[in-house]
């Protein structure tokens, strides 16, 4: 989850009761500026996969009460959909979640002088992220220097 930014969490108190109302997943949310617009995205999920129907949900309700509360000072558009088949792994639950699945680990710096990996999740312990590469290597990550985590696609 976006820890830094002031606008995610002022967004929060008023998203997770509509997604715990709904059985869904919050995934993610971040407020990000692309061009001349301002957006605010809400990624979501449930076992089975999210609907057209379980985003318009949580459009609705979230737009009706950030219209009543306006808590974001500019102008934005709202986007609701699904984290996708490489959904980002953010929060600690996530990384027991997807243990043993195939991820995508991006660096901010080059380590061993790769900045991707590409391995099987073993586990987050103590800020540090630990993968099995397809060669047997087990490569460990100091979380502070993972710009992201997704699970792999693999096709």
């Amino acid at each position: 989850m976006a820890k830094g930014s002031n606008t995610e969490n002022k967004v929060l108190p008023y998203l997770e009761p509509i997604v715990a109302e709904n059985q869904l997943e919050l995934v993610d949310v971040e407020f990000v500026k692309e061009g001349a617009n301002w957006y605010l995205r809400v990624y979501i999920d449930k076992e089975g996969g999210v609907t057209i129907d379980d985003c318009e949900v949580v459009s609705r309700a979230l737009e009706a009460k950030l219209d009543e509360a306006d808590p974001i000072e500019q102008a934005y558009i709202l986007e609701v959909s699904s984290p996708g088949i490489d959904r980002p792994l953010k929060k600690e639950a996530d990384f027991v979640k997807y243990q043993g699945e195939l991820i995508d680990v991006k660096l901010y710096k080059a380590q061993e002088g790769r900045k991707q990996f590409q391995g099987k999740l073993l586990g987050l312990e103590n800020a540090v992220l630990s993968i099995e590469e397809e060669n047997g290597t087990i490569v460990r990550f100091e979380q502070k220097d993972v710009a992201s985590v997704r699970l792999a696609v693999v096709l």
